[in-house]
């Protein structure tokens, strides 16, 4: 009985749901990591697609930050250890540097 009532229930919920499509499903995009270490950013240059995720991990002992140049984002300080992530959506360039170390400088291409 139960067998049944579970085959009704799922049917019922397939009915209302409506098929399932590619578009609906969630794809993990590219995660890609800089390290920031004897005060650069490792690589200091990366391509990414729109959508990749970056991580940028202070491997240095002493506090470091990532700002972008204008402004758009900029992470806390980051101990030793410690991340700071960015999602790149728009294709172009962004450039970035240090907070503490402005001569630490990246740049992240984001094209197709």
């Amino acid at each position: 009985m139960i067998g049944r009532r579970l085959l009704i229930w799922l049917a019922l919920f397939l009915a209302v749901a409506g098929p399932a499509h590619a578009d609906d499903a969630v794809v993990a995009k590219d995660v890609v990591k800089v390290k920031i270490e004897n005060f650069t950013f490792n690589p200091a240059e990366i391509t990414v697609k729109p959508g990749t995720t970056v991580t940028f991990e202070n491997a240095d002992d002493i506090p470091h930050s990532v700002v972008e140049k204008d402004a758009k984002f900029r992470s806390k300080p980051l101990d030793t250890g410690e991340n700071f992530t960015m999602t790149f959506k728009d294709e172009g360039v962004v450039t970035y540097f240090c907070g503490f170390h402005p001569h630490m400088t990246g740049k992240v291409i984001v094209k197709p």
